[in-house]
């Protein structure tokens, strides 16, 4: 007869309800991601803290769209449908005068806020992967709002950083005022990121995956279940203003086809190659960007630069949302295809070089399912019969996937944006393999770790790691 086991020996953090462990002796955390809290205890107080960052995270989200929208009115008459309808029907001085009216409006803000307001912390990735997750809330706003008008107005960046920020930034204040550890303070405002993210978009599967993979760096249960209640929470608050349906609507419900995985395992080789560049692009522009007055005369010439190009291809300002629906829905020609793809990831790092501060999430999106598009158009020429938007799909996904280094993050944002997709789930998934793992053996960095500050040297005054 096995001796029974003890009420001692069930040590969880927080410990189960039931005492004794199960007929076998085996223990629950023998279940790799079943780990105790450790220090970050879900404590009933953090649980309520979760609650508020979550709320906090979709209002937020709500007012940024708001002002972005205000921002489109304004530039564009903008109302409802196509922004890049909008864009199109205004006149060439119209676009022109627009961008250049936002590069003055950033170019000002963004001075005023780093110069009067350089001790405060409004760098979400740096602050969660290399400090204790302090946010400043006052410089995070300002920041995000500045974003929001800077792009309704044109810049070729994206809209998903400022609410990510001002999640993040929502759960260090709120860490603050429930007193929660650093590990607890960190975990909360990776949840906050994560559900801001989820909240403009609708997609709080995305942004809780987006939260464990990219943001904390883990799967385990007590870092999953946090982040999946506040992307929840976030994106039903979110609903106050912004819709319930998919980001990208009427996506058709595109057929797996043989043609379409043999192209997926090449295709998946190309956008890897092409994510590094990308990559590597985003961080040289981002380490020689614009500082201090010379963002003055540098914001200016890089917009009117972009609106030049707007001139003949409209599709470029803002953050390429539009071009990437064109695409899934297969509505867009070959030539176009080419042009946009090889255009707007050259203005977004132009936008960055210029010291604009947005996302890349959206721009990078657009180019993947651009460059899938393209790519699949080619193909159709030797193996006729799929369509050229289920491509785009795939291409989107192994885009995002590479250049985020988060495979699975990737897949679900972009099955989560289009409520579609599902049917090209296997190909899907082999190009993102293949795109993922290139710029992982190859050089291994991301559009978010590509964009961290610069530092003079390792915090151990030895040699970095690569």
């Amino acid at each position: 007869m096995r001796k029974s086991r003890g009420e001692s020996e069930r040590l969880r953090i927080p410990p189960p309800l039931i005492k004794h462990r199960i007929a076998s002796g085996r223990g629950a955390m023998e279940q790799p991601n079943v780990t105790h809290d450790g220090d970050t205890r879900l404590t009933p107080q953090f649980w309520l803290a979760v609650v508020l960052t979550g709320i906090a995270a979709g209002l937020f989200g709500d007012l940024l769209m708001w002002v972005l929208a205000l921002a489109e009115r304004f530039a564009f008459h903008y109302h409802s449908g196509s922004y890049q309808n909008a864009v199109s029907a205004a006149s060439g001085e119209r676009r022109l005068a627009s961008l250049l009216i936002a590069g003055v409006i950033g170019a000002t803000s963004w001075f005023l806020i780093r110069r009067y307001l350089k001790s405060e912390k409004s760098e979400i990735d740096e602050s969660l992967w290399a400090g204790d997750g302090e946010l400043s809330l006052r410089r995070s706003l300002l920041t995000s709002l500045t974003s929001e008008v800077v792009i309704g107005m044109g810049a070729s960046l994206g809209r998903e950083a400022a609410p990510k920020l001002m999640g993040g930034a929502s759960g260090s204040l709120i860490a603050h005022w429930f007193n929660l550890s650093p590990a607890q303070k960190r975990l909360l405002v990776a949840c906050g990121g994560g559900a801001g993210l989820a909240a403009v978009y609708n997609v709080p599967l995305g942004g809780a995956l987006f939260t464990a993979e990219v943001l904390f760096g883990s799967f385990t249960l007590p870092v999953v279940f946090p982040a999946l209640a506040t992307s929840l929470i976030a994106t039903a608050v979110a609903w106050i203003y912004l819709p319930n349906g998919a980001t990208y609507a009427d996506i058709p419900n595109y057929r797996f086809s043989v043609s379409i995985m043999v192209w997926s395992l090449l295709a998946g080789v190309v956008i890897g190659a092409l994510s590094l560049v990308y990559v590597r692009l985003i961080a040289w522009v981002s380490y020689h960007r614009a500082n201090g007055a010379h963002i003055f005369w540098a914001m200016p010439a890089a917009f009117l630069v972009v609106g030049l190009l707007g001139l003949h291809y409209p599709q470029l300002f803002g953050n390429g949302k539009d071009m990437a629906h064109e695409a899934f829905l297969g509505a867009t020609g070959m030539g176009l295809l080419f042009a946009l793809f090889a255009l707007k990831p050259l203005v977004t790092a132009l936008t960055l070089g210029s010291g604009a501060a947005g996302g890349v999430f959206t721009p990078f999106l657009a180019t993947g399912a651009l460059l899938g598009g393209f790519l699949g158009a080619l193909w159709t020429h030797l193996w006729p019969g799929s369509p050229v938007g289920a491509f785009a799909l795939i291409g989107a996904a192994a885009m995002i996937g590479a250049v985020m280094q988060a495979p699975l993050a990737g897949l679900v944002l972009v099955l989560e944006l289009t409520h579609g997709g599902f049917n090209l789930a296997i190909p899907m998934m082999a190009a993102t393999v293949i795109a993922t793992l290139i710029v992982r053996q190859v050089d291994g960095y991301s559009i978010y770790t590509a964009r961290l500050p610069p530092r003079e040297a390792p915090p151990d005054g030895g040699v970095e790691e690569l």
